[in-house]
């Protein structure tokens, strides 16, 4: 899910009482981009400001705690722990030149299991509200109210989503849906440049919206970890609309093969491999396609992420991959086609237009199927 590298080394004045796949495991990833992001962290250059969280917890009982995590050397450390006061507030307080990031984990003996840890935005000055709703039943805590932060109310949103769905299949299932909507409405919050590494392990998928929330927030937080990460993820992303570079293989006789030679046709440039068994489901699909629309003009251009040259031509004949375009340089992830396209998992798929230019990208199953129906109707 969700990152940790971005987490702030928290430096906090005070800490006072008046603290889709299921929920679980995208926090599980999003800690591990938090602790991934940990290095670009920035040196503070303005003065400081004084910001501070104010919350409110409902439900649970007594006592109740409030952890707060930062990372230290790429792990979740805790930087204090306190209770809450007999109405349920605690407050955290911190003076920074620059926006803090810290995990906050409510802990209460009425709660089933331990429940996964709030991620807190302050921008320098900021003043929030926060309310928070023990589920002692389902084992979440809700968000019910933020004030004071669009950072944060985006981040409750989001947080309350995950909660719904992490028992409710049918939510799982349009959870990315309503994650992707929400960081298109809420681009221009810089929390949503945390909330799009959701989809860190799709990334191919999701790259163009990567590269839309950075380039909605390049402007206004051009040297922020968040902002710098999504620019290194896109930076050299090959987009709709854009040349489709040159990849040049040995076939499976050992004769070089160009990916320019079938200028003039509609190419589906397909990684693939005989390893990776969603390829191998998919394949069907591509070879229906293909004696759908070869005399029409449409042609595969395979690229193959195997080491064994057995396997390869094995899957191939297995899967009846007809046409002719079928390259490999047995070298795995290091395959030069891969590297060239940014090919980080497969089944990764580009599709390319009669001109060289990039259709579009990871076109699969009936969205692929849609795509061809429209280009040669």
């Amino acid at each position: 899910m969700l990152s940790t590298a971005f987490i702030t080394p928290l430096t906090t004045t005070s800490v006072v009482c008046p603290n889709a796949p299921d929920s679980m495991f995208f926090h599980r990833r999003l800690l591990l981009i938090c602790v991934l992001l940990t290095a670009v962290l920035l040196p503070a250059r303005a003065a400081a400001q004084h910001s501070a969280l104010q919350a409110h917890v409902d439900g649970g009982g007594r006592p109740i705690q409030a952890a707060v995590l930062a990372i230290d050397h790429g792990k979740p450390v805790s930087v204090d722990t306190v209770g809450l006061d007999a109405e349920g507030n605690f407050r955290i307080e911190a003076s920074e030149s620059r926006p803090v990031f810290f995990l906050l984990r409510i802990m209460s003996p009425s709660l089933r299991h331990e429940a996964q840890p709030l991620y807190v935005l302050l921008l320098p000055g900021e003043q929030v509200s926060m309310t928070l709703q023990l589920d002692t039943v389902g084992g979440n805590v809700y968000i019910t109210d933020v004030t004071g932060s669009d950072n944060m109310d985006e981040y409750r949103i989001f947080h309350n989503m995950l909660a719904d769905a992490a028992n409710d299949q049918s939510r799982q299932s349009q959870l990315p849906h309503r994650v992707e909507q929400l960081l298109v409405e809420r681009r221009s919050n810089l929390m949503s440049a945390f909330l799009v590494t959701f989809f860190e392990n799709d990334f191919n998928r999701y790259a163009p919206l990567y590269k839309y929330i950075h380039d909605a927030l390049a402007g206004t937080y051009p040297d922020h970890e968040f902002v710098r990460y999504l620019q290194g993820k896109t930076q050299h992303l090959l987009l709709a609309g854009m040349a489709a570079p040159e990849i040049e293989m040995a076939d499976r006789n050992g004769q070089l093969r160009k990916l320019s030679a079938l200028r003039g046709k509609v190419v589906l440039l397909d990684f693939w491999a005989s390893w990776c068994r969603p390829c191998r489901m998919e394949n069907p699909n591509v070879v229906r396609l293909y004696k759908a629309y070869h005399d029409r003009g449409f042609e595969v251009f395979s690229v193959s992420l195997d080491k064994s040259r057995d396997s390869w031509l094995e899957a191939i004949a297995q899967d009846g991959l007809e046409w002719d375009n079928h390259v490999s340089d047995l070298k795995g992830w290091s395959s030069s086609g891969g590297k060239t396209y940014g090919i980080s998992s497969i089944p990764a798929t580009v599709l390319i237009g009669p001109d060289g230019t990039i259709l579009a990208r990871n076109l699969r199953g009936s969205e692929l199927e849609k795509k061809l129906e429209e280009i040669f109707k």
